[in-house]
């Protein structure tokens, strides 16, 4: 009979001292169960191994590193980079492999590495005996394989790890550099379970990180690439957001923008658990639009955050208070907060993150993304972005979030402006922004383009920011074309709103 899912993940976990990790795998690593770490260079495995064993330090499990291909000082120095301090976990360095064979040694039947290796396992196996740990990392699998020289004798012997410790109650994690130019599936097969860590190169900016669980036999894990970063005090891992996990009941009420002429064209207002894309050229005041309903929520004494992409918090605030709408106030209380993205040091899975926080420990009710074109290009490889765009989505709906993003198209007047990529169809309401030419002035034009929660305006009106703040026009009746930037105009001048003084 096959195990449920429920009953797979509620055995007994070994905790990695990695929230993110422990999440992804529902707990932990299923305890004593023989597990390998594999990765290049720098992905962090050793990190990730002394923060295991630190773990079981604070549940007062004994822990051992034993050690080829590092010395105890270099152990020491990683804890110190972190914060860390060993005491309490033993670790035991293997002597080099010159100064364990005597020079005056001849071995006539045996090759001299089948001794070197039968001699460093039978040391691991002694220190084993010795403390009795509950956590166990091997460091690391290379030199095991240099010494085996030959594969099955290699996998013969990680096989007898396995036994060995399989009835001593012991969680073992094997780390592997990958350094080999066997891609180890054997050792897949023969472990309980395998975590790989990836380090990926970009064009510019640091490299990326990911994680993924490869395999766990008999229990349950969330699957997928996982991002990760290494900080002061270790990994830390950021789980792929599945929008599926929060289901829940929510407020869909509408929620009204303070501008009435703006909440009359949305057919009464935005509305709670939808999101929002104003789209337009540089300039046209997406910005600001979105902006509107910063203030709005903190006005209902709620709380709001803004994800600032491509200018600083000072520059928006300095700009909504030449708008007559200072939100120094509201950020200054902490109802609202102006996050600015650094795009270069960006991942999805951390920006999701963030986000999370924001929403489940903030209580943000009100989500600006300003803008898709800053988040999209802080990750131009991304090949799944819309999807992952489309789960954050999903997320902020189930949470019943006003959500509103922000996209400037290429090009300033006419019909042939384009968006980058087309996101449209992922939000249940799209503001469309544009500038016309009148009498010598360029002039804004603002339409709702679709409205999924209500019956909006059809009409195009005039959109105006100066000092008296942002100014919404009567619907442009008389005019003809004015999306193409140079409309035809058939009536009087007072159509349109007072010009600028």
């Amino acid at each position: 009979m096959i195990e449920s899912s429920d009953a797979r993940s509620a055995k007994p976990r070994a905790g990695t001292g990695i929230s993110g990790l422990d999440q992804i795998l529902l707990g932990g690593f299923p305890v004593h169960r023989l597990y390998v770490v594999e990765g290049a260079p720098g992905t962090g495995k050793t990190t990730l191994a002394l923060q295991f064993l630190l773990q079981g330090r604070e549940q007062d499990e004994r822990g051992l590193y034993v050690t080829l291909s590092e010395t105890k000082d270099e152990l020491r120095d990683v804890a110190e980079s972190h914060g860390w301090s060993l005491h309490g976990v033993e670790s035991y360095e293997l002597e080099a492999t010159e100064k364990r064979l005597k020079p005056e040694e001849e071995y006539t039947v045996f090759r001299p590495e089948d001794a070197e290796l039968t001699d460093t396992i039978q040391d691991v196996y002694q220190q084993v005996e010795n403390i009795q740990p509950n956590r166990v990392v091997f460091d690391s699998l290379s030199e095991m394989r240099l010494l085996a020289r030959d594969p099955l004798r290699y996998r013969r012997q990680i096989l007898a790890l396995k036994q060995f410790f399989a009835g001593r109650r012991c969680t073992v994690l094997l780390l592997d550099d990958m350094s080999g130019t066997d891609r180890d599936v054997q050792l897949h097969s023969i472990a309980h379970g395998v975590l790989a860590l990836e380090r990926l190169g970009r064009e510019y900016g640091p490299f990326r990180r990911r994680l993924h669980v490869v395999k766990l036999r008999g229990a349950a894990f969330q699957e997928g690439f996982h991002d990760y970063i290494i900080e002061e005090g270790g990994l830390c891992v950021f789980p792929r957001l599945v929008a599926a996990e929060y289901r829940g009941d929510h407020d869909r009420s509408g929620f009204q923008s303070g501008i009435p002429e703006l909440d009359a064209l949305l057919g009464g207002a935005l509305h709670r658990a939808t999101s929002t894309l104003i789209i337009g050229p540089a300039g046209s005041g997406k910005s600001t639009l979105a902006s509107l309903y910063l203030r709005a929520a903190a006005e209902r004494g709620e709380h709001a955050v803004a994800y600032a992409f491509e200018e600083s918090p000072d520059t928006l605030l300095d700009r909504m208070a030449s708008l007559g709408m200072d939100l120094r106030e509201h950020v200054a209380s902490g109802k609202i907060r102006i996050r600015q993205i650094d795009p270069v040091e960006l991942s999805p899975g951390q920006f999701a993150h963030q986000l999370q926080r924001d929403v489940e420990g903030g209580s943000a009710r009100v989500v600006v993304i300003d803008s898709l074109n800053g988040y999209l290009n802080a990750m131009p490889s991304e090949r799944f972005l819309l999807v992952q765009m489309h789960e954050l989505l999903s997320y902020l709906a189930t949470k019943g979030i006003v959500t509103v993003l922000t996209m400037a198209q290429h090009g300033i007047v006419g019909a042939a402006m384009q968006s980058p990529v087309d996101v449209s169809y992922l939000a249940d309401t799209l503001v469309m922004l544009r500038f016309f030419e009148f009498d010598g002035a360029v002039k804004r034009a603002i339409s709702v383009i679709k409205h999924r929660k209500a019956a909006h305006e059809n009409t195009i009106r005039e959109f105006r920011l100066s000092a008296e703040g942002v100014r919404i026009g009567a619907p442009l009746h008389h005019f003809r074309g004015v999306f193409t930037g140079v409309p035809v105009y058939r009536g009087e001048a007072s159509a349109l709103l007072e010009n600028d003084k």
